[in-house]
């Protein structure tokens, strides 16, 4: 079970939680970046902030899916965005927005990085998810 907390003596989060509380005895999973690459490895988006961030989240639902798990679960995200600039930034953290990750919402960090792990990249995500008890 995953305890979302707002902090009241701090600013009201714009759809994040200031922090997410596991209880011990839960399944954890720590995912490696979820970027924006097809199944066959290449880059979908090129030059766009918004495509590339749905195909990250898109990948991140299967990685989760994959251990059993989904969105609704995920307790921590690190948002990657290659820019120095706001906007960039807004737009990626508009489709996290939208997406099954505001459910919680879980605790998250968005940063401006200078560069990522592919030729083009622009957006990537790492996760911690609890894993539900199969029934």
């Amino acid at each position: 079970m995953i305890k979302r907390n707002v902090v009241p003596g701090l600013f009201a989060p714009p759809r994040y939680a200031h922090a997410s509380v596991v209880e011990a005895g839960t399944r954890l999973a720590f995912l490696a970046g979820s970027v924006p690459l097809d199944a066959e490895g290449n880059l979908v988006g090129a030059g766009d902030y918004a495509r590339q961030a749905e195909q990250v989240v898109a990948n991140l639902e299967e990685q989760l899916r994959a251990i059993g798990s989904d969105l609704s679960q995920v307790a921590y995200t690190d948002v990657y965005v290659v820019s120095d600039e706001p906007g960039p930034l807004s737009e990626v953290w508009r489709v996290v927005e939208a997406s099954g990750l505001s459910i919680g919402p879980h605790s998250s960090t968005l940063l401006g990085v200078s560069c990522l792990g592919y030729t083009g990249q622009l957006v990537e995500i790492t996760a911690t998810a609890v894993v539900p008890d199969q029934e």
